[in-house]
Order: structure tokens, then C-alpha cells, then sequence
């Protein structure tokens, strides 16, 4: 028994002495510079949310418009006719940039982010796909990969600083312009640029000599990015069919500062 208490003892004895035990602060005067730089690295997701037309009456779509094998195969409805469309499977993309921050105040900076993000959107149809450009067979979704240039600035507001980690969240805006143009007659064509409002939050992590931080954030387009119809042979059915198109991103980073 008096080896029991001895070790029990022992036991809160030598956690009072861990917790007394001062911890290490790396980087203590980092958050007082007024301009610091860094890159960023990431993984994103691109989706849409559409708006579709009630019918193909409404949507304006002629007969012109309807692929050959699907003039007396499209879906019944009571108001008619119609074609729905959505981004069922989001898939997963790349993200780099470059990290400009200024320090406004104790708590806030301003960060220019300005990077190069890969994406995919697949968006899909209650009808067969038929595409000019796919030579294969037809499918039931249409694949628009992107290249944006991104340019965000976004205030960031930090939290009191707990040993060597910090929480923060972000907000701001974004001009993102799409670069991944080809020579084909694309499906559903897109806009070329677009603004999003951004909100996000993230965690500091402080090591000897840099700062780490994982931040996970939302990008809501502001303006309808659905281009013109397409031309040529291209069938405008899937492109017409469509009322609205805004973009949505959501982009997991790690920084390094």
C-alpha cells in the first residue's frame, strides 16, 4: 500500500512540476511587422449553382436545338418537356500563390493573395450528352476544366495568440479571370471573369522560423458567369436550357510565412 501512494505521489508530483514548466513562444515578434511575404498551397473544389429553365418552351429551345436521337426521347413533365442539370460529384483541383500581408492594427491585416488554381466542374444531365468534341460515346455530363488567375484581398482578424497557436477568420473579395480557353466549340460556354465574396477561417501555428497555417475558405460568385450559345454543329440545347450560372469554390490552404 505504501508503494501505491508513493507512486501515486510521484505520479502528481511530476505533473505539477510538467505544468509549471514554462513554454517555449517561437516567433514572438512576428505578428509586429508591418509587411511580412510567404506562399500557399492548396487542394479546391469548383461547383455551380444552377438555375434551371421550367420547360423547354421556356427556355426558348427549338428543334434546331435538340440532338437527332433525342428529338422523341426527352422527359415528360405535366408543363412539358424539360432538361435539368446540376454538378452532382465535385472534383478535387489544385491551388498555389504567393502571400503579401500588411498589418493594419494589433488584431488585423490586410492579405493580397494573388495564385494559380486547377479545377474541374462535371456537370450533369437528365438526358445523354452528345458532343462535338467527344468522339467516344455520349455521356450524361459535361466536364469544364478551368484555369483561373486568382487576385483575393481579404482582411484578416487573429484571436488572442494561445502559446504558439492562433485562430483567425478571413473575409473579402476576389476577381478571378479564366485562362483555359481553347480553339474547340465548347457545350456550355462560360464568361471569361468574375467577382466572389470570400469568408473562411483558418489556425496560426508558430515554429521556430516560420509560421503555419491551415485555413479552409468559401468563394460565392457574384455575377452570372453563363456565356453565349454555342455555334457551328454544336446543339444549344444544354446551354439554353440553363437560366443561371454562379460559381462556387471552396479552397483548403496551407500557408507558410
Amino acid at each position: 500500500m505504501k508503494k501505491i501512494i508513493l507512486f501515486i505521489l510521484l505520479i502528481v508530483a511530476g505533473g505539477y512540476v510538467i505544468a509549471q514548466k514554462q513554454k517555449i513562444n517561437y516567433l514572438t515578434t512576428f505578428d509586429d511587422k508591418l509587411i511580412h511575404f510567404g506562399f500557399t498551397i492548396g487542394v479546391n473544389t469548383l461547383d455551380f449553382n444552377i438555375v434551371n429553365y421550367a420547360n423547354i418552351d421556356a427556355a426558348g429551345i427549338t428543334p434546331g436545338d435538340i440532338p437527332d436521337e433525342l428529338v422523341n426521347s426527352l422527359p415528360e413533365k405535366a408543363s412539358g418537356r424539360y432538361i435539368h442539370s446540376d454538378v452532382a460529384t465535385l472534383v478535387p483541383g489544385f491551388t498555389v500563390g504567393i502571400i503579401s500581408s500588411l498589418r493594419l492594427s494589433k488584431d488585423f491585416n490586410l492579405r493580397f493573395l494573388p495564385g494559380l488554381s486547377f479545377g474541374e466542374r462535371q456537370i450533369t444531365y437528365n438526358v445523354p450528352v452528345y458532343d462535338i468534341n467527344n468522339y467516344t460515346e455520349t455521356s450524361e455530363f459535361y466536364s469544364i476544366k478551368s484555369t483561373f488567375l486568382d487576385f483575393p484581398l481579404l482582411l484578416k482578424y487573429k484571436a488572442r495568440r494561445i502559446n504558439n497557436d492562433r485562430p483567425y477568420v478571413v473575409f473579402g473579395g476576389a476577381y478571378r479571370q479564366d485562362i483555359s480557353k481553347t480553339a474547340q466549340e465548347d457545350l456550355v460556354k462560360l464568361k471569361g471573369g468574375g467577382f466572389y465574396a470570400e469568408v473562411g477561417g483558418g489556425w496560426d501555428h508558430y515554429f521556430p522560423f516560420f509560421r503555419f497555417s491551415v485555413e479552409g475558405k468559401f468563394s460565392f460568385g457574384l455575377n452570372d458567369q453563363l456565356g453565349g450559345l454555342p455555334g457551328g454543329v454544336q446543339k444549344g440545347m444544354y446551354a439554353k436550357s440553363i437560366k443561371e450560372l454562379r460559381s462556387k469554390i471552396f479552397t483548403l490552404s496551407f500557408h507558410f510565412e
